[in-house]
């Protein structure tokens, strides 16, 4: 899976799982080169999230709810993901 096709499957999914209201999906592989982690070709990516399910949820329950959404993905095609996760 190419860098573009990562992005979109990251949104789809997040789309998918969590019915955002707000969703951005960066990819930040580029400021990673020459890490460690860059040259198993996983990528670096930043998610901003709003979504209504995440009402009442504590920061580490929402990245929970991200990591679920994107299941193996977070084994086979991200490295490092930093996320935003906020109600509207």
């Amino acid at each position: 899976m190419d860098k573009t096709e990562r992005v979109e499957e990251i949104r789809r999914r997040l789309q998918l799982a969590l019915q955002p209201v707000q969703l951005d999906v960066i990819d930040e592989s580029h400021l990673h080169a020459g890490h460690a982690g860059a040259l198993t070709g996983k990528g670096h990516f930043a998610v901003q999230i709003v979504s209504p399910q995440f009402a009442g949820k504590t920061p580490l329950a929402r990245h929970r709810m991200v990591y679920a959404a994107l299941g193996e993905m977070m084994d086979e095609d991200i490295h490092a993901l930093s996320i935003s996760a906020n109600t509207p």
